[in-house]
């Protein structure tokens, strides 16, 4: 069988995507393989596992099916830079791949937002915001529950802690 994308060599490699709910099959030559950034071949023919979970994760066939390619403004990175070599170029590039690393940092990690320590100079007020976020979270419940007396209470504190915040600042 011949390689999908040169149609010159034998195919070697055969690489099955599942993404949207739509299989690509792909059959590629050793050349074409190294060239599309899905696995790295090396010349000692050794296989890292690394690499292999890169390729499972990557998305490039679906980048490759769409014709426009967003670039940072500052850095000029590209989403499939990134995917290649698993590094952010800069600040920038966080807002504008926003939406294509929020679900890669929830698929990795769990979640999105940060959970761990908090510095002690912004600390207070950063945990006073986390708190009042949980508790408006816990608010809407009460109130879908229909139990406005806890609801309430629940509002008053908030309103509190708001003030102090407010304060503080």
């Amino acid at each position: 069988m011949l390689c999908d994308d040169c149609k010159k060599r034998q195919a070697c490699v055969h690489i099955t995507k599942i993404a949207n709910n739509q299989k690509i099959d792909k059959h590629l030559c050793e050349y074409c393989a190294k060239e599309s950034g899905d696995m790295i071949f090396s010349t000692d023919h050794k296989f890292s596992v690394h690499d292999f979970l890169k390729g499972m994760f990557s998305n490039s066939f679906v980048e490759a099916a769409q014709p426009k390619v967003e670039a940072c403004a500052n850095c000029g990175m590209t989403y499939r830079d990134f995917s290649r070599n698993g590094k952010i170029g800069c600040s920038t590039c966080y807002s504008t791949f926003g939406s294509k690393l929020e679900p890669l940092l929830r698929r990795i990690h769990g979640s999105s937002t940060h959970t761990g320590k908090i510095p002690k100079r912004s600390g207070e007020s950063l945990e006073i915001r986390q708190r009042i976020k949980r508790m408006r979270h816990e608010l809407e419940k009460y109130v879908e529950k229909e139990e406005f007396e806890s609801a309430a209470k629940l509002r008053d504190e908030i309103r509190l802690l708001e003030r102090e915040l407010n304060a503080k600042e």
